[in-house]
């Protein structure tokens, strides 16, 4: 599959690059799709949920009444679950999240990513460039030329660019990332990936290891 070369004023520059199929035209797998999210998903969460146990509520250990004849439910003290501000029986407790997935399963998910992209038509590769300071209303004009304003865009970059990275902090539907750090969370959640050339080697390397 070939792909035009744009600049940053949205035109054409004569040039093509042609996508590894290897890569953008493989059989999509779904499941390790799946995987690799859901991966990505549980390692963003915290895990601190915490509640008090009847053991950690501060409180006198006194037994409130007789074990029988009450007419309710057995309890001792006022730290009793059954009683309003006692304990909170199998609460929540701080825990990690994440889990292990193997690097092929990771590569064949990305992929994949990258392959549904390709078929969507939803690549546009882009000649390198870089800013001299972060100016955001320069990010916004490239992405008025290239006519994708408006929407979810993935910049993917051969690496860290600080300026770049300044410029579209403060845009919400647009993200930047390393080539070698892009993750099939970030691919199918953008609209449209908007790819450096230098990029497109970096991925070539990564994914064909």
């Amino acid at each position: 599959m070939e792909v035009s070369v744009l600049n940053i004023k949205g035109q054409e520059t004569g040039r093509k690059v042609t996508l590894n199929e290897a890569i953008f035209g493989i059989e999509p797998n779904d499941h390790v799709v799946y995987l690799d999210v859901k991966q990505y998903m549980a390692n963003q969460r915290q895990g601190n949920a915490k509640s008090k146990e009847r053991s950690e509520i501060s409180g006198s250990t006194r037994k409130l009444g007789r074990q029988k004849g009450g007419g309710g439910a057995r309890h001792g003290d006022i730290n009793s679950p059954l009683l309003r501000g006692g304990g909170r029986v199998f609460g929540p407790t701080p825990r990690d999240y994440s889990f292990k997935l193997n690097k092929k399963v990771k590569i064949l998910a990305r992929k994949s990513a990258l392959t549904y992209k390709a078929q969507e038509n939803a690549i546009m590769v882009l000649e390198d460039f870089t800013f001299e300071a972060p100016k955001t209303k320069e990010f916004v004009n490239i992405a008025k030329n290239l006519k994708v304003d408006g929407k979810k865009l993935l910049f993917v970059l051969p690496s860290a660019n600080k300026n770049v990275y300044l410029s579209a902090r403060n845009l919400q539907r647009t993200d930047v990332i390393e080539a070698e750090k892009v993750n099939t969370y970030k691919i199918l959640n953008a609209d449209v990936l908007v790819i450096t050339e230098d990029s497109l080697k970096t991925i070539d390397t990564v994914l064909n290891k």
